[in-house]
């Protein structure tokens, strides 16, 4: 705390009041004493605090990668996990104070690991046989951690409804989702936010408002698990209604936590109204925000300000990468004026936890649990007959990738009428992984895993020939334009138009070719069905996961098209299933050619 110098102003006000004083003493003939000098004006009372910061956690308790059975490495030297970032926490409440600090997560907290999957599927926190399940080790982790909120993330409803309010129900913290509501009721399914006191001795508490917003696609997501029970609005909508109700419940300071990331686009393009990527719109459109934790993209944002568009205040915004890689920092400061707190200073940071040790607590706490899923995914499940990788799945088509579409085909042909089992059935899937590898000789759970790394369902879904054709176009924009003669570097191939690997589809059943010199909208050539050309009125049912069936990635016609097929497994376990069978996974039961890259009808590879 600290009490600024007077400065010259300050003096000649100070100068002007006395003055006054002993002008009027003597006109009332109070003799010649003079009036007493009030001295200095006191400063106002000035406090800091700090909000800490973690998003798209994503199970990771430990440095440890469960599809490479060993300590998590990357080529930047991150660490990944909540125990090394608890450490991390620890040292800024030693720091700063204990009751300085306060701790917020911005979603994604309970999918994406084997250890996620093996507490949701395997040994469910929602228990089995009428027996009570265990505790999640994320609920616990947090709990010691002392989180005072997190906001829901998409993945947070891979699971169902059901193992969420489990997680829910474990957490000594809320979860908060303002625009997770009841579809029937349309009030708030979760809390949408919480107040927090920072408590100032001699002073009022700082009273910190903490309004949580998620992911308005997790409508098209997971409308399986959704759709009827929940509906979801876009964040500026909702903040504009409870960040009033925040400052009039008297928060001197207003924190958002967004699953939502910066730029303001939606990879499902016009498929709902509301915005995917939204913190940086709600900062401008919604006046009384602070600052603001952002999710959901996975990237690193230090800091980061927009200035709100009706007031011209600065609002900060911090994203802390993903997994547990970084921890955002949010400094305030604080003047007290006519009894209540202003904030005068504001400054966010991020820290990297790879150099710290993992807290002996959390190690104390879920080693165990964390040992029987590296046992559960070193589970042997068949053999492979050679070498299966995916290091070049993003630009040729590689067996490793055609066991996923088999596996695909094979489940949903199963599954169809009779009258849909007589239609031309293909596959799409996306290469989620580079560095997948299903060695030969013992395959294991973490084989698999490590290359179908979601928690996907199957969907069959029916497209014309055209609307198969327009779907490939759309895949085909993850391609850079390589001229024709031009050398075609697969360094810089992919990735055009922030079109990510995880939503890129390739497609097997039928025969086509890329051609990477020509322009977005006109690459897809010869595509055929057996031999013949694809006519734009034949109809294909079409193998493809949930998150793409209902408008992932924004792929045109797949989310309005018929069904024909759907099922609650996941495609992984499906895959798993299919090695269990046969014992035997051997490439030359599914590889095949389906689609090449070309440059002017000339093969690239």
């Amino acid at each position: 705390m600290s009490v600024p110098p007077m400065n010259r102003r300050q003096f000649m006000q100070k100068s002007a009041v006395t003055g006054a004083a002993v002008a009027a003493a003597g006109a009332v003939g109070t003799g010649t004493a003079e009036a007493a000098d009030p001295g200095p004006e006191k400063a106002p009372r000035t406090w800091s605090f700090s909000i800490l910061g973690t998003t798209d956690l994503h199970s990771h308790v430990f440095d440890w990668d469960y599809y490479k059975d060993a300590a998590y490495s990357d080529k930047a030297g991150n660490s990944v996990g909540v125990a090394r970032v608890a450490t991390l926490i620890k040292q800024q409440r030693e720091a700063k104070g204990e009751h300085r600090v306060l701790l917020v997560d911005a979603g994604d907290i309970i999918q994406g690991t084997s250890l996620a999957y093996y507490f949701a599927r395997v040994d469910p926190i929602t228990g089995t046989d009428g027996k009570r399940g265990p505790q999640h080790p994320m609920a616990v982790a947090m709990n010691h951690m002392r989180y005072d909120a997190a906001a829901l993330g998409n993945h947070e409803f891979n699971y169902g409804i059901d193992v969420l309010r489990r997680f829910e129900s474990q957490c000594r913290f809320p979860l908060l989702g303002a625009n997770a509501l009841d579809a029937k009721t349309l009030r708030p399914a979760f809390r949408p936010y919480t107040v927090k006191r920072i408590c100032v001795p001699g002073a009022p508490d700082i009273k910190v408002g903490i309004l949580g917003l998620t992911n308005p696609g997790i409508a098209l997501w997971d409308k399986d698990n959704v759709s009827g029970k929940m509906v979801f609005p876009g964040l500026v909508e909702q903040a504009k209604k409870y960040v009033p109700r925040l400052r009039a419940l008297g928060c001197d300071v207003v924190f958002l936590t967004d699953h939502s990331g910066l730029d303001g686009s939606s990879s499902y393009g016009d498929a709902l109204p509301y915005t995917e990527n939204a913190s940086n719109l709600v900062a401008e459109q919604v006046p009384g925000i602070d600052a603001i934790l952002v999710g959901h993209t996975h990237v690193e944002v230090p800091s980061y300000t927009v200035k709100n568009a009706e007031t011209g205040e600065e609002v900060l915004l911090s994203e802390p990468y993903c997994w547990g890689y970084r921890l955002s920092v949010f400094d305030f400061e604080l003047e007290l004026h006519h009894g209540q707190w202003k904030v005068t200073s504001k400054k966010a940071q991020t820290l990297n936890p790879k150099d710290v040790a993992e807290d002996p607590e959390i190690t104390r706490l879920l080693t165990a649990d964390h040992d029987l899923v590296v046992k559960y995914v070193n589970t042997a499940v068949g053999t492979c007959t050679e070498d299966l990788s995916a290091a070049e799945s993003c630009w040729k088509d590689v067996p490793i990738m055609d066991f996923i579409h088999k596996v695909q085909m094979d489940t949903v042909k199963a599954g169809l009428s009779a009258a849909d089992a007589a239609l031309p059935l293909i596959s799409v899937a996306a290469p989620f992984s580079r560095t997948a590898d299903i060695p030969k000789g013992s395959v294991t759970i973490k084989d698999i895993a490590g290359l179908y790394i979601y928690d996907n369902t199957l969907y069959g879904k029916k497209l014309t020939g055209a609307q198969l054709k327009a779907y490939l176009e759309y895949a085909a924009k993850y391609y850079h334009q390589v001229p024709a003669g031009t050398k075609v570097d697969t360094a810089t191939l992919t990735n055009a138009n922030n079109f990510w690997d995880y939503m890129y589809d390739t497609a097997a059943g039928v025969s086509y070719e890329i051609d990477i010199a020509q322009a977005e909208g006109s690459r897809i050539k010869n595509l055929t069905y057996k031999g013949a050309p694809v006519a734009d009125d034949q109809v294909f049912v079409v193998a493809v996961n949930n998150y793409r069936a209902n408008g992932g990635s924004g792929y045109p016609h797949i989310a309005s098209a018929p069904n024909a097929y759907s099922s609650t497994n996941e495609i992984r376990q499906l895959m798993i299933d299919y090695v269990t069978a046969k014992k035997t996974l051997d490439p030359a039961d599914f590889a095949a050619v389906d689609w090449k890259l070309t440059q002017a009808g000339t093969p690239v590879f």
